[in-house]
């Protein structure tokens, strides 16, 4: 594992020692799953604004598709698609 050193301010450091104390994890370890979350939210926020196809974020996540959309559907993210192109998707099937 790499290490990596970033500045914190104090609101910041604050919050990680409370989380780790409160959770009774080390502060590397808060700060990773921090890290983490950041990089779902990140992947999310991306897929919603139609940035990612859902191959995309589920390659991202390490995730296969239905787990991907079962992920998204549990944050309630729909699909970024209008009518037009379900319809188009759904003349592809037939």
């Amino acid at each position: 594992m790499k290490v990596i050193s970033l500045r914190l301010d104090k609101k910041g450091i604050r919050e990680i020692e409370e989380i780790a104390k409160r959770e009774k994890k080390d502060k590397s370890s808060v700060v990773r799953e921090l890290i983490g979350y950041g990089l779902l939210y990140r992947a999310i926020k991306h897929y919603k604004e139609g940035k990612l196809s859902l191959e995309r974020i589920s390659k991202q996540l390490n995730l296969s598709i239905s787990e991907t959309i079962d992920m998204l559907a549990d944050f309630g993210v729909e699909a970024p698609i209008d009518y037009d192109d379900y319809l188009k998707g759904y003349e592809g099937l037939e």
